[in-house]
């Protein structure tokens, strides 16, 4: 029924107004349906799918609770919002990368995931998540980074991870309490990465998921243009904390040590 869905709300209030007052009746036919909704884009497939009702038996006022069921039902799913960083673009509504991440962040109030691939600036990139920690102290915080081992570096791996975890603890992380942080080993391997940890994303208390192409990097969320999609999706924010949780689990991401 996807003429349905794609109705605007006050059309298909009207439409279900229409049957269930008797003004749309069987057989249904675009004069009479134009009669209702005036000139929709849809009409053809709105026709269609009164048409498949019809078929089924469905009576008009049948047809009307059915058609105010998927009106209820699609008002529960929010869209997702596209947001953008870099310049603006006149006469068109966008959010802000940076100011999205700062929202979430700080509106967290049981969990919180967050990947990236890169960031610079720790204390101000970290800055509101380590306050609302402040605030909160049973909020659990999973960050999710890289560590990447420079080119004609030949230290053993366990060595870089003890070097990032000194310089993250004392000069990037700007809070009192501390997250859990992890990071992907193979990122480390000496003969050359089998993979890095590039997702750039974040979910708070499994409700909200943000997914963007900019790092926590100031040019990222600032001047780069970058684009991401946030949802507030329970079933979709679910599923991507499972996902990272499942990777700890299985001991793909290890834990990066205290300094």
């Amino acid at each position: 029924m996807d003429a349905f869905l794609n109705l605007s709300p006050h059309l298909r209030e009207r439409l279900a107004h229409a049957l269930q007052a008797g003004l749309l009746s069987r057989p249904y036919t675009s004069v009479s349906l134009r009669s209702v909704l005036g000139n929709p884009p849809s009409t053809e497939g709105i026709l269609a799918d009164l048409h498949e009702l019809d078929r089924l038996g469905v009576s008009e006022t049948a047809a009307a609770l059915y058609i105010r069921a998927i009106d209820s039902a699609s008002a529960r799913v929010q869209k997702p919002d596209l947001v953008w960083s870099g310049p603006e673009v006149p006469g068109l509504h966008a959010r802000d990368t940076r100011r999205v991440y700062e929202e979430l962040l700080g509106s967290a109030k049981h969990s919180v995931w967050a990947s990236t691939y890169a960031f610079f600036d720790g204390p101000r990139a970290f800055e509101v998540l380590a306050q609302r920690m402040e605030i909160l102290p049973n909020l659990q915080v999973t960050l999710l980074l890289n560590i990447q081992r420079k080119r004609g570096d030949t230290r053993v791996s366990d060595h870089l991870v003890r070097a990032f975890a000194e310089h993250f603890w004392r000069y990037d992380w700007p809070g009192k309490v501390r997250p859990y942080v992890y990071y992907d080993p193979r990122a480390l391997e000496t003969d050359g990465p089998g993979g890095v940890l590039h997702a750039k994303a974040v979910v708070i208390d499994d409700e909200q998921v943000f997914v963007t192409s900019a790092n926590l990097t100031e040019a990222a969320l600032d001047r780069n243009i970058e684009v991401g999609l946030l949802a507030k999706d329970r079933a979709l924010a679910a599923n991507m904390a499972a996902h990272f949780r499942g990777l700890i689990d299985k001991d793909l991401l290890h834990l990066l040590p205290g300094d």
